[in-house]
């Protein structure tokens, strides 16, 4: 796109979401980019915008509110910000692409909750064919300079192939990533400040989105804290009553249900399923999800977590490291396209366990997500015997693995093992 011709704001840095951004402004006639709060939806959709409505100004809202079509008026691209806070202007967008005979890349959506079931009702079109919808996610270690990338997931899935590279890696690091999280806003600033956000994040989200949700800042905050010590973990709503203090008669499942489905909403939190080949795919459903922060800065504020604790709570840090690789996995994924591409866990009923199986392009891959190198050979010897599992039907026809590989924090040198399983220091690692 050409610069001269939006609002990219000063600073601005590149995502990696932007190729797949263009592309869907090149099919479609609106683009919905939605996803976490300050993961910078509005910059990098200014980037590719002429014009701007923000509704979450009062006199912008206002005007929306009494006529929809309104939040769409100036020149294209034109963006809308905050789309949710008028349900309408969905409807008004889709009718808006219809009238323009086919023109592409008119509109840009961002939004930073999806639509409640009372807002849902307000939408009569689901939008499909005119509108696309974009996940944005905060900054992975590539976009904020802190992984030279030189491990590109995208060529791991076309060739299974890597070349060594050394890069050095300490526990410090890795603790301050964990903390820092990936928050286009801390870039530059000093560590203590940055440690700051995240928890000014979740007070922000207890303060307005919680409420506007009807539901109570206070409960909230303590499930959030029961999600963080179960972080990475497919607990169950019992065991997030127990761990959130919650009086059993007061707080049924349902209660715990709703409030985990608005987190969802908010972006707070993303399920990561269970997984089976794709000929048992109906597997997938008897294994509990497990749920995650969409960054680790947020578990961390939760645990009130900070470098140096971390480093004396190598358990804590392994559980945040993992979070922090599955973010930044599903952003890297997100550039490169592609129906059913997805990522899960898997666990058998045996007790073995992989911490992701990566969907793309028909393909799967198993990661193994470790702090450190002194367990490199039980996570690829876990890989080995899922991919031993997954092949020992004829029956099934599964395809081998595009590739296995352990990712680790603390590291020096992304290689490959006699056994066939890469080795890849997170720092190492880009799309």
């Amino acid at each position: 796109m050409d610069d001269k011709a939006t609002l990219t704001p000063m600073g601005y840095i590149p995502r990696l979401v932007e190729e797949r951004l263009d592309a869907l402004m090149r099919a479609f006639g609106c683009v919905e980019i939605a996803g976490a709060k300050w993961s910078g939806k509005t910059w990098t959709a200014l980037s590719r915008c002429t014009s701007v409505t923000k509704l979450d100004l009062p006199t912008e809202r206002e005007a929306a509110l009494v006529q929809p079509s309104l939040a769409l008026v100036g020149p294209t691209p034109h963006l809308v910000d905050e789309w949710q806070e008028v349900p309408e202007v969905w409807d008004a967008a889709r009718r808006y692409v219809d009238d323009a005979s086919g023109e592409r890349g008119l509109l840009v959506l961002t939004g930073s909750s999806a639509l409640g079931k009372q807002a849902r009702e307000k939408i009569r079109h689901s939008g499909t064919g005119r509108i696309a919808r974009l996940v944005m996610r905060p900054m992975s270690l590539a976009e904020s300079g802190d992984s030279e990338a030189c491990v590109s997931l995208r060529s791991l899935f076309e060739t299974g192939h890597i070349e060594p590279v050394r890069r050095e890696t300490d526990v410090n690091a890795v603790a301050r990533w964990c903390c820092r999280g990936g928050w286009p806003a801390n870039i530059g600033l000093d560590d203590e400040i940055a440690y700051e956000t995240s928890a000014e994040y979740i007070d922000s989200v207890l303060r307005t989105n919680i409420e506007d949700g009807g539901k109570s800042p206070e409960t909230a905050l303590s499930l959030l804290r029961a999600l963080a010590f179960n972080e990475s973990q497919a607990a169950t709503y019992r065991t997030l009553r127990k761990d959130a203090g919650f009086d059993e008669g007061g707080f049924d499942d349902g209660t715990i249900a709703s409030y985990i489905d608005l987190f969802k909403r908010l972006y707070l939190i993303e399920e990561l399923a269970g997984w089976e080949p794709p000929m048992r795919a109906k597997a997938r459903v008897r294994v509990r999800p497990k749920r995650m922060f969409v960054d680790p800065s947020l578990a961390a504020a939760l645990l009130a977590a900070t470098p140096s604790k971390l480093i004396h709570d190598m358990q804590t840090l392994g559980i945040l490291f993992e979070n922090l690789v599955i973010r930044d996995l599903r952003i890297y994924l997100s550039t490169l396209g592609g129906i059913g591409d997805a990522i899960h866990y898997y666990h058998d009923d045996k007790g073995l366990e992989v911490d992701a199986i990566i969907e793309h392009a028909g393909l799967w891959a198993g990661i193994e997500v470790k702090l450190g190198e002194a367990k490199i050979d039980d996570a690829a010897r876990n890989l080995l015997k899922v991919k031993e599992k997954v092949l020992a039907n004829p029956a099934a026809q599964n395809d081998p693995p595009a590739f296995l590989a352990v990712i680790v924090g603390v590291g020096s040198l992304a290689y490959t093992r006699d056994d066939g399983v890469h080795v890849i220091p997170i720092s190492c690692l880009g799309a």
